[in-house]
């Protein structure tokens, strides 16, 4: 699997567990406020399978879990090959998703090979074209939202409350993950040039109102 960057030890990409964080370029998402850009646009230099799974043995001893993140990593065919190989070192497994390719979250599931799913829900369904900057089929969105929800494996859905949307949209958009046992609402953190973030009290105060819609709804970046 094409690997553009690597993150060798974290403690908060993985809830709870020890991890390394492995990033796939590419992206079929142009969101304005992206901070991996330069592996979603660019060809950054690829970092050689081997050496990540040589890491995984030697530090068998600490590590406990692997976050594919990218990029939007089910774009590449062999993610589930990457996935089986990692468990072979005992390493629980996490996949963070823009949701675009409910067959392959469907076929990681049924596989067993996924412990932990992360969803990025952009928007409301009639904004997900203008906040994901690229043409998006929401019938497949909404797939993988499905499948999350049937609770197979572990999972959170999160967004990032960037502007121009409003509380408005996030409580539409709550309501397609009703029931959603974790959610996350992050704070958008802009870029140089971009428009500023919304105030921290209107991000904590319309997570109030998404606790009871969705049931759970957590802040981050506040």
């Amino acid at each position: 699997m094409k690997i553009a960057g690597f993150n060798k030890i974290s403690f908060v990409d993985y809830p709870g567990l020890i991890a390394s964080v492995v990033f796939t370029p590419g992206c079929n998402f142009r969101c304005a406020y992206c901070h991996n850009r330069h592996i979603v646009e660019g060809t950054p230099p690829e970092i050689d399978e081997k050496k990540v799974f040589d890491y995984f043995e030697r530090r068998s001893d600490m590590l406990q879990a692997v976050v594919v993140t990218g990029g939007e990593p089910t774009l590449h065919k062999d993610l589930p090959d990457f996935l089986k190989k990692a468990r072979g070192f005992g390493l629980k497994t996490k996949l963070d998703t823009n949701g675009s390719n409910p067959n392959t979250i469907e076929r990681l599931m049924d596989d067993g090979l996924v412990d932990y799913i992360a969803m990025d829900v952009k928007a409301p369904m009639d904004k997900y074209f203008d906040t994901a900057g690229a043409p998006v089929d929401v019938n497949a969105i909404q797939s993988s939202i499905r499948l999350l929800l049937e609770g197979r494996v572990n999972y959170e859905f999160r967004t990032t409350f960037a502007p121009p949307l409003t509380k408005e949209d996030m409580l539409a958009l709550g309501q397609m993950i009703r029931g959603a046992k974790a959610y996350y609402l992050q704070q958008y953190r802009p870029q140089i040039g971009q428009i500023p973030a919304h105030p921290a009290s209107l991000v904590a105060e319309t997570a109030e109102a998404l606790r009871d819609i969705v049931g759970v709804c957590v802040t981050r970046g506040l």
